[in-house]
């Protein structure tokens, strides 16, 4: 088992036969106990005052092996040069050497050995070692002292010897170290290494420190023979802690006080001495962990156990405490790793949390990383690999610092870090060490002792029975997010100093925890990046929430994000593009400094504020950088935790207000939903990062992978070109209804314009174009619904005031369209209108959908049912619904192709109008039709809902229906009364030109449709359904509801009823076009006989019925028929409502089947009163000229 270990230098010569025990013993060592050497070397003859004699096995072992290489015979050795030829006699090596005092200092190995022993004693001729060697050792051993001496020093620990032994092969050890002329041979052997090594040359020879200072430069040492008997001496030094030079004067009280051992000889097994230094080794990391009890080591002890610890990183065989407690654990994991160079610590430590590992050794291997941590020239490997990198960044140079600080593994990597940071050149053999040892700080948080320290209750709460695989460190990270309770301050920060050590961002594989859970969505979601790339931690969160993300991961990711959050250098890839910028623009340091003027959590924030500055604000980021910003905030925006500003600010108000909001983007939205509510810190950081996502909505990650199919559907090329312009929120605006939108995207799209109406800064484009025009005439106003209505009531005004100059910009008029167009779409986003009416919505429309304005219409369609409050607000909006039909969303979407069909070259304003002019048009679409007849029935239920009407009579309304307006009020509706008031009036041609046409054009729309006509379907309700149901189940109306009315007009019993249906008649008279029927029938006969007559004023009427007296001419069958049907008609409307005036009378005579002997009549009363007056007439002038001539 121990030749497994032999090894030899990558420089050795040819190699020859090796004697049997020729393993690697290093030589026993003087801890340097003084301060001010920056490498703890030993430098001067003088400093070695207070050390003990320096082990001297070396000359003993240069005899033995040049005796062994020549002729075979391990008893003596004929040095060369002047030195004397030696016997080496156990217990007497001192007298031997002319050495007086040696058996005084050792009285137990004078006592219990002969003095004199014969130059070929053996160690396995001794009767009280010859039992266990048998026993233990193979035979071919048994002629090599030093053989038999590691076999029974290395034995399995359940293997006991007798104690004679023991003593036995104490005493022969502690002769082997205690002659200083030993260093004649050093001389000899390793003369070319000392004239090299300045500080060894300065030794005085003789004095048995020259041993010392070569082991204490063994990395230096080339030269193979004298590297070899360097290399091959410690290890009988190293199995009794009394043995090492000095230790136990340094550490003797310290071992007494912890009762780590007994010093005396023999009270304790001496062959497991390594047990003394392991117990102080882990007094020591109780010390520096601050655990109760803690014993403070003294620091020329502590100096000593991190020198012996240093000393024996390059062969864990030296280590005796951990060589013994992972014996079997070696041959287990690493059977084939060849000793040396620390090869099988690192061997050791990748295995430690395999299952199969002991638990002892597994405790023996966390020791010594905890040594590490404390001093990284503990670990041989680390320590050489990055010698020349720390020497050229001055990583272990820095006069204000103190010593213990610089050789802290955490110096180390923050400082070389840094430097890869900054770009310089660092070797990849020692980056490869760093990641070893920063994944190590990962897997294992005791390893770190202010996590230990600080983080213990948090430990002990929620974390225990978790330390394999970094899984501790994982849920310490999940409590610091909260999710589990509240975090010590001073935990958090040693989390996160931890983490700025280890550096998980520049390589996700260093978190292993983090790796295993997220291995499978590596390889599927991140396979086209290089492994270990920075860029796979962004991948993964791009993939957060998908269906190609595990929960494991999920949360392993989460927890590591939160951190990095917190430091803007932790992001490798943000780092390197904004060092630049981040110096310029927000005064940061180096990357392992930080400053309390601007902490590391605040230099991401100046970051994005400068991100989105224009050219005009300022400085502004460069593009590299800015790319990176947004991709940090593209990956805040996934968890309200991984802000920390928002989180730090919010914490109360997403306790009070969100603590039920636990999916993905729900705290956020949770947050700006209750914006007036939260407090002034929350609701100034949350009002920016919505101003912020007005600006860029691919910020909202989430919003954007849920709206993919739309985006790429209708607004790829605003997603792809997009500059912080808010083209794309607008654009998804504009298409959530089309079909390609789910439902995500659309309750997204709209939570952000429910957002938008809290603040009209919310909302980028519009905040752009009506900054300045806000400023000036909306000051103090902040909602945007409110500046919205009043930068529209400002344009309004000055449109009908027939303003000289509109007060309000070109392009804030032009944007203001569009966010009243966005506006009218959802009730929600006009929150007077949607207040005043949310009883009447859950009463009328429950189950109807926001979207689309369809609430809206819901209302509208049941406006005599709403509240007061809600129907005078359906009334306004109505009203300008009218006078600008393209804020009517329904209309606009219903009609948007039969718009682009009949009236692309028309403004806005007038499309209502022009759609009710192709209304019976064969190429108008059904759907359109039926929205154009509502809104004609809403216009005709009051003439303020008409604008043309109310232009063109804007004279007649006061002068005919005066007292109807003094009625009225300003937000509710007339019920059609002015427009029947006009109607009248018409048929009495008192009408202006202006205002007869528009009440034709009425008139002909109602007779088609009767509930064109208000005051008709109010009164005749009951009788339509009673008297005239088929024809109101027609889809199509065509006059036939208006024809049935008039038919049964005499079974008509509701006096109200019956006035409207004579008001038709009469008003059916002043012109045939506003009777269908009628004039359908007698469209020929009026093209034959009256193509000639004017339409209006009952021109072609008259026309039709002097055609009907006229028995020359012959009228349609059909035409006579209806002629005749109006006549008897008009005859019973002239017995049941008198005529109103002249022209109502007139129109009687002349419809009377009577007007013959009529007009006669009235012709000979007219000559009578002629001849009556002709007769007074001479009378009365006959007697005025008989007064004149009296």
């Amino acid at each position: 088992m121990t030749q497994s270990r032999i090894q030899a230098p990558p420089t050795a010569p040819p190699a020859e036969k090796k004697s049997p025990w020729s393993t690697s013993l290093p030589v026993p060592v003087c801890p340097d106990a003084r301060e001010g050497s920056s490498s703890g070397r030993l430098t001067g003859s003088g400093k070695m005052a207070d050390c003990l004699r320096v082990p001297l096995l070396l000359l003993w072992t240069c005899v033995f092996l040049s005796v062994h290489l020549i002729r075979g015979d391990a008893n003596a050795v004929r040095p060369a040069g002047n030195a004397e030829s030696l016997q080496i006699v156990p217990g007497g090596l001192g007298q031997a050497a002319g050495i007086p005092g040696a058996a005084e200092r050792n009285p137990g190995a004078a006592a219990s050995l002969p003095r004199r022993r014969s130059a070929g004693w053996k160690l396995a001729e001794e009767a009280v070692c010859r039992d266990d060697l048998t026993r233990l050792c193979p035979k071919h051993s048994w002629n090599n002292n030093l053989a038999v001496l590691e076999c029974l020093q290395d034995r399995k620990e359940d293997t006991e010897i007798a104690a004679e032994c023991n003593h036995l092969l104490w005493n022969y050890k502690l002769n082997l170290t205690t002659d200083p002329k030993f260093d004649s041979v050093a001389v000899d052997v390793c003369k070319t290494t000392i004239s090299g090594i300045k500080e060894c040359a300065a030794e005085e020879p003789g004095k048995g420190y020259l041993v010392s200072c070569l082991v204490d430069h063994h990395s230096n040492i080339s030269d193979y023979q004298c590297k070899q008997y360097i290399t091959k001496m410690t290890s009988i030094v190293f199995s009794d802690y009394r043995l090492i030079c000095g230790f136990m004067e340094m550490c003797r009280s310290d071992i007494n006080t912890l009762r780590c051992g007994s010093i005396s000889t023999g009270e304790k097994d001496v062959h497991s001495q390594g047990e003394v230094i392991a117990c102080l080794e882990k007094a020591l990391v109780r010390e520096a962990e601050e655990q109760p009890e803690a014993h403070a080591i003294k620091d020329e002890c502590k100096k000593a156990i991190m020198r012996v610890a240093e000393l024996s990183s390059d062969d864990f065989h030296l280590d005796r405490y951990l060589y013994f407690a992972c014996r079997e654990d070696r041959e287990r994991f690493c059977e084939n790793t060849v000793a040396g160079e620390g090869r099988v610590y690192k061997c050791l430590f990748n295995h430690k949390f395999e299952e199969a590992m002991t638990e002892r050794c597994r405790e023996a291997l966390t020791t010594r990383q905890k040594l590490i941590a404390q001093d990284y020239k503990v670990s041989y490997s680390l320590a050489k690999a990055c010698k020349s990198d720390l020497r050229k960044y001055r990583c272990s140079v820095d006069t204000n610092m103190p010593r213990a600080r610089e050789a802290r593994l955490s110096y180390l990597l923050l400082c070389l870090e840094s430097a890869v940071h900054r770009g310089r050149v660092v070797s990849g053999e020692c980056q490869g060490e760093m990641m070893d040892y920063r994944r190590m700080l990962m897997e294992d948080f005791s390893l770190s002792p202010e996590i230990v320290l600080h983080c213990r209750s948090e430990i002990e709460g929620h974390c225990s029975g978790l330390h394999r695989k970094g899984r501790t460190l994982h849920c310490l990270m999940s409590v610091s997010r909260g999710d589990m309770g509240a975090i010590d301050a001073n935990c958090q920060k040693a989390l996160q100093t931890l983490i700025q050590e280890a550096d998980p961002g520049a390589d996700y594989r260093i978190d292993r925890a983090l790796n295993e859970a997220c291995e499978s969505v590596i390889q599927t979601a991140c396979k086209h990046i290089r492994n270990g790339d920075p860029m796979i931690l962004s991948c993964l969160m791009e993939h957060l929430y998908t269906e190609k993300m595990v929960e494991d991961c999920e949360h392993r990711l989460l927890e590591l994000q939160y951190f990095i959050a917190r430091d803007w250098k932790l992001d490798p890839v943000l780092y390197k593009k904004c060092q630049g910028d981040a110096s310029r623009l927000c005064h940061t340091y180096g990357w392992n400094e930080t400053s309390e003027m601007m902490p590391p959590g605040a230099i991401f924030s100046c970051l994005y504020r400068h991100a989105y500055r224009t050219v005009d604000q300022g400085r502004r980021l460069s593009r590299d950088c800015k790319v990176e910003v947004q991709r940090i905030l593209h990956q805040r925006a996934l968890d309200v935790k991984l802000d920390p500003e928002l989180q730090k600010r919010c914490m109360t108000d997403l306790g009070k207000w969100c603590s039920e909001k636990t999916e993905p983007g729900q705290e956020l939205e949770c947050l700006q939903d209750h914006l007036e509510d939260l407090v002034p810190n929350c609701r100034d950081v949350v009002g920016n990062l919505t101003e912020l996502e007005s600006e860029d909505i691919q910020i909202e990650a989430l919003l954007m992978r849920a709206c993919e199919p739309v985006i790429q559907a209708h607004c790829h090329e605003v997603a792809d070109n997009q500059i912080d312009s808010g083209d794309l929120m607008e654009c998804l605006v504009q298409n959530k209804h089309q079909k390609e939108m789910n439902e995500k995207c659309a309750v997204g799209v709209t939570h952000f314009q429910l957002i938008q109406i809290k603040d009209f800064r919310f909302s980028y484009k519009f905040k752009t174009a009506c900054k300045e025009d806000v400023l000036k005439l909306c000051p103090n106003i902040k909602k945007k619904v409110d500046v919205v209505i009043c930068l529209s009531t400002t344009v309004r005004n000055d449109t009908l005031q027939d303003a000289k100059e509109q007060r309000v910009s070109v392009k804030c008029r032009k944007q203001l369209r569009v966010e009243e167009v966005e506006m009218s779409e959802d009730i929600r986003l006009e929150p007077q209108l949607y207040d005043s009416c949310k009883q009447d919505i859950t009463r009328l429309c429950p189950n109807v959908a926001y979207g689309n304005a369809q609430v809206i219409e819901c209302l509208k369609e049941n406006k005599r049912y709403l509240n007061q409050r809600c129907h005078q607000r359906i009334f306004k909006l109505q009203e300008v619904e009218m006078a600008e039909p393209e804020l009517d969303y329904q209309l606009m979407r219903v009609c948007k192709h039969m718009i682009k069909r009949f009236c692309t070259e028309l403004e806005g304003k007038n499309v209502l109008q022009c759609l009710k002019q192709n209304k019976n048009s064969e190429l108008m679409d059904p759907k359109c039709k039926q929205m154009i007849t509502k809104r004609q029935i809403t216009q005709n239920t009051d003439y303020r809902l008409n604008p043309v009407l109310r232009k063109a009579c804007k004279a007649d309304i006061p002068k005919f229906c005066q007292s109807i307006l003094n009625k009225a009020t300003d937000d509710t509706e007339l019920e059609g009364q002015v427009i029947s008031c006009l109607k009248l009036k018409y048929a009495d041609q008192r009408l202006s030109p202006d205002c007869e046409d528009q009440i034709r054009i009425i008139l002909q729309e109602s007779a088609l449709d009767y509930r064109l006509d208000p005051q008709l379907q109010m009164h005749c309700t009951q009788e339509i359904s009673q008297l005239c149901p088929e024809e109101a189940a027609a889809q199509e109306q065509t006059g036939q509801v208006e024809e049935c009315l008039k038919v049964n007009l005499l079974k008509i019993k509701q006096e109200p009823c019956k006035k409207e249906v004579l008001n038709m008649l009469k008003e059916s008279k002043a012109d045939i076009f506003v009777d269908p029927v009628l004039h359908t029938a007698c469209a020929l006969d009026i093209k034959h006989h009256c193509a000639a007559i004017p339409p209006g004023r009952g021109r072609q009427m008259s026309c039709l019925m002097e055609a009907l007296q006229d028995k020359r001419v012959r009228l349609q069958p059909e035409c006579k028929k209806r002629l005749q049907d109006r006549i008897d008609m008009w005859s019973y409307a002239a017995k049941v409502a008198p005529a109103e005036g002249l022209s109502d009378l007139a129109m009687q005579v002349m419809t009377s089947q009577s007007k013959n002997y009529i007009l006669t009549m009235i012709g000979a009363g007219v000559a009578v009163l002629f001849l009556m007056g002709l007769f007074c007439g001479r009378f009365t002038k006959g007697v005025t000229q008989e007064l004149k001539d009296r």
